[in-house]
């Protein structure tokens, strides 16, 4: 009696929970965008029980392939009873253009339901495959590897944003991935995001649900106006994907495959500032900022020293522009200005501040004045540009030497002309001169020397420009020298750190970069795959010897961005060791 005491309960309860659900009847399309040669799929679904009549919509511009297909399904999760039922269509386009697919109805009771329209945009036929099961064709139907950028048309100086995303829909799982090629960003000041945790989220691709995560995200800031170039990243992913055949029990077979994928080419175009209404002393800040001048002491003593702090905070292109610069009378020395960075960069932008500290030091007694000093930047969101202006400053020195000047400078005292001794004298008619004694330039002393100096002269040179050939071999060597030991200090450093991943490559990517500059003189700054390239084939080096090289530095800067066993580690470790003891023989 009891069981079905509960049993009606539960019906009862489950019948009012249903009843109390608002109705609805909701349209949804398997893709937005299509070719005129490709099929969809529309599914109307309701969510309460009692519906009668379902009346599909006409389904103009299209032509129908199958359906209705009817399924339902009912749950009861914490409490909460849920009902869906659907009738589901396959339908293809019979013309191009934007298309609208009508509203279905539903009776309930008196009252009918109708679904919501739905567009779908219909372009130029489309290279199908002949096995719609092609595993290839489905990854690509799939996943999508895309960038999205913040603004395609910042200031110049302003911050924009690019995130790389790789989009997976439900029907696909991915379980590795590997980047090939990272983007170059030329024309830019960028900074990479570190991204703490690969989270799956939801979000829409061209219309559709799918399943993302970012990948790679920098902040960019253009430096130029034009039409500046994102390149596209490239990346390897290993994809299950249904073949669309079941097992015995019904389960979905999948099969494993690898398929490259690349990100769109983006093209940003920077706008320049404008020149209307742009202060003078402009220098190129850009953002919301705030300015500040302060004096830790105004009252002081000859020689006693006071600083001057002159500091910029807030958001934007802060370690992009140089502060203003204090002007002191002449009366107190200043001294080159220290800096102060205080700047963090992550997701929502740059910001911070950055402090100039001058020491002043008052050289006499007095009072002197400080001028004001003003900050100027341009503020892209209110598209202006605003000017923060300081007050002066008076330094009051009440100790010291004073300084002694003179009010009466132009005026000149007459005083009587006195004679003393052979001040003045009667002019002279008459000379007392004599002829100098003029003898013969030749084999004279002076003319020995002068044709023996260009003698000296060259000898001279000659030994300055041996010592300063040997000095500089000298400083050479001690540089080679000095370059192999960090080259070893740093593969030391590398093998330590096998296991932490960001550590173990920076420290991999250190070493290269100094055994670079030991063996062929090539500078950090300097390096590149064409470089490189041009110096090893001029030493001889085998073409091989040289690609693998040039691999192992491409893989120590991809490899930050990608899944990394310790295992791979160490073969990473061997490799690169191997590699730069072939290097060593062949040089």
């Amino acid at each position: 009696m009891n069981l079905k005491l509960c049993i009606l309960l539960f019906t009862n309860l489950l019948s009012l929970n249903l009843v109390s659900q608002e109705v609805s009847l909701t349209a949804k399309v398997s893709k937005n965008k299509l070719g005129i040669n490709q099929r969809l799929k529309v599914e109307f679904s309701v969510n309460k029980q009692g519906g009668d009549n379902f009346s599909p919509p006409s389904f103009r511009g299209f032509k129908m392939i199958s359906g209705p297909s009817q399924s339902i399904s009912q749950s009861w999760i914490n409490g909460r009873a849920s009902f869906s039922q659907s009738y589901s269509y396959v339908i293809e386009p019979t013309k191009k253009g934007e298309l609208i697919i009508g509203a279905a109805s539903i009776d309930f009771g008196a009252n009918t339901i109708k679904s919501n329209p739905v567009k779908v945009i219909v372009l130029d036929a489309v290279e199908l495959p002949k096995d719609p099961n092609d595993p290839n064709y489905i990854a690509q139907q799939n996943i999508h590897l895309v960038a999205e950028v913040s603004k395609h048309r910042p200031y110049v100086g302003e911050g924009i944003y690019v995130e790389y995303r790789l989009y997976v829909s439900q029907g696909v799982s991915v379980f590795d991935t590997n980047v090939i090629s990272v983007p170059q960003y030329n024309g830019f000041w960028n900074q990479s995001i570190k991204i703490k945790d690969y989270n799956v989220k939801k979000g829409k691709y061209n219309g559709e649900d799918y399943r993302y995560i970012v990948l790679q995200k920098a902040l960019l800031i253009p430096t130029k106006t034009g039409s500046l170039t994102i390149d596209p990243m490239k990346m390897d992913v290993a994809i299950g994907v249904p073949t669309g055949r079941a097992d015995f029990f019904g389960n979905i077979i999948t099969r494993n495959i690898r398929k490259e994928f690349s990100s769109a080419k983006k093209t940003i175009r920077p706008k320049s500032l404008p020149s209307k209404g742009k202060p003078k002393n402009f220098n190129g800040a850009v953002g919301n900022f705030d300015f500040g001048v302060t004096l830790s002491k105004d009252k002081l003593k000859t020689n006693e020293s006071s600083q001057i702090n002159v500091k910029v905070s807030g958001k934007g292109n802060i370690n992009l522009f140089e502060l203003p610069e204090i002007v002191v009378p002449v009366e107190i020395e200043k001294y080159q200005p220290e800096r102060k960075e205080k700047v963090k960069i992550n997701s929502r932008g740059i910001y911070g501040s950055i402090t100039n500290i001058y020491t002043v030091v008052p050289l006499f007694k007095g009072k002197y004045k400080i001028p004001s000093v003003s900050f100027s930047y341009f503020n892209p969101k209110k598209k202006k540009y605003k000017t923060i202006s300081t007050k002066d400053f008076y330094v009051d020195v009440l100790d010291g030497k004073k300084l002694i000047t003179n009010s009466n400078n132009n005026i000149v005292n007459k005083r009587d002309v006195k004679l003393t001794g052979d001040s003045f004298r009667y002019i002279q008619t008459k000379t007392t001169f004599k002829p100098i004694d003029n003898k013969g330039f030749f084999k004279t002393t002076l003319f020995y020397l002068l044709l023996i100096l260009p003698i000296i002269v060259s000898l001279a040179s000659i030994f300055i420009i041996k010592k300063y050939e040997s000095y500089s071999l000298t400083i050479a060597g001690n540089k080679s020298r000095k370059a192999e030991r960090l080259s070893k200090k740093y593969l030391s450093e590398a093998k330590n750190k096998i296991g932490d991943k960001e550590s173990f490559y920076e420290s991999l990517e250190i070493a290269l970069h100094n055994y670079l500059k030991a063996k062929l003189g090539v500078e950090t700054a300097d390096i590149s795959k064409e470089k490189i390239t041009s110096i090893l084939e001029d030493k001889k080096v085998s073409k091989d010897l040289i690609n693998q090289f040039l691999e192992i530095l491409k893989n120590c800067e991809m490899a930050r961005y990608s899944p990394i066993t310790h295992t791979k580690m160490e073969v990473e470790f061997k490799t690169v060791k191997q590699a730069l003891i072939q290097l060593d023989k062949q040089l």
